[in-house]
């Protein structure tokens, strides 16, 4: 056993969870980066900053669901992965691996297609403004066609999770991020000699990015990771493992993609009230997101934790998965909640926004952060049941916090505020609305898992 591994098998949770949670939680934090990134620095071009702004916020929806199905996708490996590793199968640990980066490869040609065909079609949907159209086509297009950094990353950086080397993903991810910022202002604003591509130059700073995090965790995979030793013949596809993996990953995959649903459904929604409600929706999401990802990197360090306890059939650590899963996800957005509360108004000044959509932009702030508290529950959840196999919980989960219990209200609310605009930040409540319901969903369906005799892991 080495002792990454010895380390999952004997390590109080308490402290595993924190020593692999903070990393990935760093990691998690800087892929919120990319996005707000791009869009403080282009909000404050010369001209055209606010077309710009604009543009970017239609095309996150379509980049966070490429997000969605490379992190599904790992979620399932690395599932298997730190279960295999935990009954000393090395054999199906190094099969996974192989398949997990076929389905990589496969993830980054159907994006690649998107990103030559569908594009504008896609921002079309959204806009008829002719120059935000364009710019957004340009945008989302470099960042589908050289999207393969972002889905082999997302492979790898699951990999060194399950085998207990977050360090080596979260280092992998911070020199991405890093390659991003500073190549933001060199390539949008034309620095150092190089020409001014505005929108075009944050899409290329966001691969290179992406491309830079995908080689350092290939070369760490590489060096580091023992544990795992694919060859090239575990790449042949095997329906069985690939199977296995989307019967945890594809509930990962819905609850990713869901946020994309969620964003393009709201922004129809909020388009039919006024145009800075969505201009204010789409900035405070991009804020929110810091938050958001920190819980789902405590909820990735859950998840192979638990996963590696099923492995070994130790009851008490998984009770202990869940205790300080929740404990240390609550904690998260309690703290999350109260700097949002506290620094609203400067949040909202980043982007320059002023007058009645940096005011629709405070009052998000202060509403919606008010249901972060049973976000964090449910999203702690998540990662529970992905680990213990239970693909249903974690997408009925999912389904409740971002759609159904999100669009009805948001309709009924959005026709009041249509009927007296003083009433449009009755829409802001429906986020919170939607998480207290999903917590009252989501506990009951734990009870009735854990109630069975005992939790039964194969």
């Amino acid at each position: 056993m080495d002792n990454k591994n010895e380390k999952m098998a004997v390590l109080p949770v308490k402290k595993l969870m924190l020593s692999m949670g903070v990393p990935m939680i760093v990691s998690m934090v800087l892929q919120a980066v990319y996005n707000i990134v791009d869009s403080a620095f282009v909000s404050n071009m010369a001209h055209g900053g606010e077309d710009a702004l604009n543009a970017l916020t239609l095309a996150f929806p379509m980049q966070i669901l490429m997000v969605a199905f490379g992190i599904g996708t790992g979620v399932g490996a690395n599932v298997l992965i730190a279960k295999s590793l935990g009954q000393k199968d090395s054999k199906t640990a190094n099969k996974t691996s192989g398949n997990a980066v076929f389905l990589g490869i496969a993830i980054y040609i159907i994006f690649l297609m998107f990103g030559i065909f569908g594009a504008k079609i896609y921002i079309d949907s959204q806009t008829d403004n002719a120059v935000i159209s364009q710019l957004g086509t340009e945008y989302l297009k470099i960042c589908c066609v050289l999207s393969f950094g972002m889905s082999m990353f997302a492979i790898f950086e699951k990999m060194l999770q399950a085998a207990g080397h977050s360090l080596c993903s979260t280092a992998a991810q911070i020199l991405g991020a890093v390659t991003n910022i500073i190549l933001d202002p060199i390539f949008i604003y034309g620095l150092l000699g190089f020409p001014q591509m505005g929108v075009k130059g944050a899409a290329y700073a966001t691969v290179i990015g992406q491309i830079v995090s995908f080689a350092a965790a290939l070369i760490f995979h590489i060096k580091f990771n023992r544990s795992i030793r694919m060859k090239l013949s575990d790449l042949k596809p095997s329906l069985k493992i690939i199977g296995t993996i989307y019967s945890v990953g594809f509930p990962a995959i819905i609850s990713q993609a869901l946020i994309s649903v969620m964003t393009y459904g709201m922004n129809l929604i909020l388009k039919d009230v006024s145009e800075s409600m969505v201009t204010a929706y789409g900035l405070y999401y991009k804020i929110q997101q810091f938050l958001l990802f920190a819980a789902f990197g405590m909820r990735d360090a859950i998840t192979p934790i638990t996963a590696y306890s099923c492995g070994m059939g130790d009851q008490k650590r998984i009770k202990d998965c869940v205790k300080f899963g929740h404990l240390y996800t609550a904690a998260i957005m309690l703290t999350g909640c109260a700097v949002l509360e506290i620094f609203a108004v400067p949040f909202s000044e980043i982007f320059g926004l002023s007058g009645e959509t940096q005011s629709l932009c405070i009052s998000a702030i202060r509403i919606i952060s008010a249901g972060l508290i049973f976000a964090g529950i449910n999203i702690a959840f998540q990662g529970i049941f992905q680990a213990l196999g239970s693909g249903v919980g974690s997408l009925a989960i999912s389904v409740c916090r971002q759609i159904l219990f999100v669009f009805p209200t948001a309709i009924i609310f959005a026709h009041f505020a249509k009927l007296n605009y003083e009433l449009n930040r009755l829409l802001w409540t429906v986020f919170p609305i939607a998480e207290i319901l999903t917590v009252i969903v989501a506990v009951p369906f734990f009870i009735r898992i854990s109630s069975k005799e005992k939790i039964k892991c194969h």
